[in-house]
């Protein structure tokens, strides 16, 4: 992972939760919000909170004196998740780096986090931080995407920035979001920082739009691959934006769209 890949500001935000949360992440953030909730956890941690859709789906499925800490590393992240939550006085919104959470020992019943484990710098360290901070007995529960190609729209835009820039193409979604697919890596990395009883399943479900425009202003406009398209050629991001369109509605049609997305979910107990 390159040190950009991290870098969401600017008009990323709200792009992202515009355009990328109804597009992918939604039906995640539902499971993981169910998940979640029949531990009947007290104490909550998310890490990697971005634009809060686990947060705004799992805080009303908690007890009313449960405790939710939302932490992204990015600071405009938190404030755009903050803004789009409902008053809630058992949340506390906070940037903190999962590789060096600033919570005590033994604090949560529950670390949980939505397709973040693959910005980790260090994995690593990251679940040992996870680990350290849940009680004995505590769940770690997150996921992360399959492979690029268990993912059709992310797929068509990578392959369609690639022939638009074949001299760089811009590779950021499968080397980062898809970039941490090998449930052996994982399952051997969690239980190597100390966690065991690793369940993993993958599970599939469908990417939906309007149009074949929505998933292309969402990956090129709402994601860190915007930053690419423009370190590219600063006056071709609606131009990429165009190209992938036609090429998304050439693959599969010009009124809804759909396709398959994948992702693994993983459940640690520390």
């Amino acid at each position: 992972m390159l040190e950009t890949d991290k870098v969401f500001a600017g008009s990323i935000p709200e792009s992202y939760d515009r355009y990328m949360v109804p597009l992918i992440f939604e039906p995640y953030a539902a499971d993981i919000a169910q998940r979640a909730a029949s531990l009947s956890p007290s104490a909550v941690l998310e890490i990697a909170v971005g634009s809060g859709v686990v947060t705004r789906a799992l805080a009303p499925r908690l007890s009313s004196g449960a405790s939710y800490v939302a932490t992204d590393l990015n600071q405009p992240m938190i404030d755009y998740a903050a803004s789009r939550q409902p008053r809630d006085s058992r949340i506390i919104w906070r940037q903190a780096d999962a590789l060096a959470l600033p919570f005590e020992n033994a604090t949560f019943d529950l670390v949980c986090c939505q397709f973040g484990a693959m910005f980790f710098p260090d994995r690593s360290s990251g679940y040992r931080e996870a680990k350290r901070v849940l009680k004995p007995g505590g769940h770690f529960l997150f996921n992360v995407w399959d492979r690029i190609e268990e993912n059709v729209f992310a797929d068509d835009v990578t392959n369609a920035l690639a022939k638009m820039f074949p001299n760089d193409p811009p590779r950021f979604l499968a080397r980062t979001p898809h970039g941490y697919h090998d449930t052996a890596l994982i399952r051997s990395e969690l239980e190597d920082s100390g966690f065991s009883r690793v369940v993993i399943d993958t599970r599939a479900e469908q990417s939906r739009a309007s149009s074949p425009r929505l998933p292309a202003i969402a990956y090129c406009q709402g994601t860190v691959l915007r930053n690419e398209i423009e370190a590219r050629d600063a006056g071709k991001l609606e131009t990429a934006t165009d190209y992938v369109a036609s090429v998304i509605a050439d693959r599969h049609g010009s009124g809804e769209v759909a396709a398959k997305i994948q992702a693994h979910v993983i459940v640690a107990v520390a």
